[in-house]
């Protein structure tokens, strides 16, 4: 294999490969044998029939697919390294030459990683964040506390309230005529939690139970079901259930309850301390992103748009997989939310380029201040993520591959040229 590298515009580059007629007639033997099971020509029983006959017939094309899908990811990960490039998108491929007894010749158009040039990033003005924890907000921290020890109540005595859980059946309709997903039985709904369309709520409060009710609302005009939007419908709800929160007082008993503290005074402390914790905290992650935005728009870069593509792209799988660890598929998404796949990839390439510029500025940062990560630095990192997944450090460390411990090395260069920043900023 052979590379030649062409520098094009904009950090974008153009690495010409070309694969001995050896290595590609292998690649055709390869395609071959995983097809000929396959293939059935009169006279010769299925998955017999001899490869020359089959090119013969079909034209020395037949196989050239697989072999192209067979050759390309190897070779071109063999060029992109001996090309010593920093590629930073994946490849746009173009077959040039595939013909059987000659080499086999492609390209690869990539991104590069672009040259940043710094301005100021040390001694920079960040507003100061107020770490202040008022009464009011232990109070409301208190009242949440209070929330989840509450015990639920069947109510028999009264109409329905704001914030009681009812259970109803529903049956909806548009100029009386009923319409999909409009009819619900034994459905639970809590008043005021807004899990409906707006108005459908508050028309249940003072509903007694087994009582039909009509509610009358309008589905918004952006509603998800475009047949729906902007209509008028009529449900005819029964409730058959009315549940409602108990909550505890508010004493010493409660926080004995709720905390290793005897009294709510004290338990109202480590609240506040807790809150007061929590808000310097924050204070320092507003601080740190404030001080990297601002060197963001003092430095200067061009980022190749298939770098951005990229980005979106991981962004996209990312989110794929997350959704799909709370058991939504991405179809399932898109049929629920409208969305697709080209407005998810609008939607997100602003934080793509945000999180690029950040990324490359912080490195450069890392660099112009000689930011090296030792060994022992990494074993240390290693160690908190094996205790993490509780497991050995000896077999935690067999699973890193020295690919990952590099991009381990960057990240905490790159998280120590943070700190180098907010440090050296100026609260205002």
């Amino acid at each position: 294999m052979s590379v030649q590298v062409e520098n094009l515009e904009k950090n974008m580059a153009k690495l010409t490969i070309e694969v001995p007629a050896e290595e590609l007639e292998k690649a055709l033997e390869k395609a071959y044998q995983k097809q000929k099971k396959n293939i059935s020509v009169p006279g010769f029983r299925k998955g017999k029939v001899p490869r020359a006959m089959v090119e013969k017939m079909y034209g020395p094309a037949v196989f050239y697919e697989d072999a192209v899908n067979s050759l390309v990811p190897e070779e071109y990960s063999k060029a992109a390294e001996e090309s010593k490039l920093d590629i930073v998108s994946r490849p746009e491929i173009n077959v040039e030459q595939i013909e059987k007894g000659k080499a086999f010749i492609f390209t690869a158009t990539v991104a590069v990683k672009p040259e940043v040039t710094l301005g100021e990033y040390k001694g920079l003005e960040v507003a100061k964040a107020d770490t202040t924890v008022t009464d009011e907000e232990v109070e409301a921290e208190l009242k949440k506390e209070q929330e989840k020890n509450a015990r639920t109540i069947n109510v028999e005595d009264r109409p329905a309230a704001d914030g009681d859980t009812v259970t109803l059946d529903f049956e909806g309709s548009v100029d009386g005529v009923p319409f999909d997903g409009g009819a619900g039985k034994d459905y639970p709904l809590t008043l005021g939690s807004h899990s409906f369309i707006p108005g459908f709520e508050e028309q249940l409060v003072g509903a007694a139970l087994e009582e039909e009710k009509e509610v009358n609302v309008t589905f918004p005009e952006d509603y998800q079901a475009e047949e729906l939007a902007g209509k008028a419908a009529v449900f005819k709800c029964t409730i058959h259930k009315i549940e409602a929160k108990e909550l505890p007082a508010l004493d010493d008993d409660f926080a004995k309850d709720v905390s290793e503290f005897d009294t709510l005074d004290e338990y109202k402390k480590e609240i506040k301390d807790n809150l007061t914790k929590k808000k310097e905290e924050q204070a320092k992650t507003e601080k740190e992103n404030a001080v990297v935005d601002k060197a963001v728009e003092n430095a200067t870069m061009e980022i190749p748009e298939a770098m951005i593509d990229t980005q979106v792209e991981n962004m996209v799988d990312d989110f794929a997989r997350r959704i799909q660890s709370q058991g939504l598929s991405m179809e399932q998404y898109m049929q629920f939310t409208g969305a697709t796949v080209d407005s998810l990839k609008e939607q997100m390439k602003p934080q793509a380029v945000k999180r690029i510029e950040s990324r490359l500025v912080l490195e450069k940062v890392a660099e112009a201040e000689n930011i090296q990560i030792s060994d022992e630095k990494l074993d240390e990192e290693l160690a908190k993520m094996a205790e993490m997944y509780k497991m050995e450090l000896d077999k935690f460390k067999e699973l890193v591959g020295e690919y990952e411990k590099e991009q381990m090395k960057k990240d905490l260069a790159v998280q120590e040229a943070v700190t180098l920043m907010a440090d050296s900023a100026k609260e205002a």
